[in-house]
């Protein structure tokens, strides 16, 4: 194992990570503005 090239590898897998957990974000906020978005209106009488 190389300690050099683990360590310069670091910052793609951090961005690996980031892209990962922006995308699950996306999936989420989307989810949650759909479900809002299409509830059944309650009657007010």
């Amino acid at each position: 194992m190389n300690p050099k090239a683990f360590f310069d590898n670091l910052y793609y897998m951090g961005m690996g990570m980031l892209g990962v957990f922006l995308v699950i974000g996306v999936i989420i906020v989307v989810t949650f503005l759909l479900n809002w978005m299409t509830k059944p209106k309650k009657n007010r009488k």
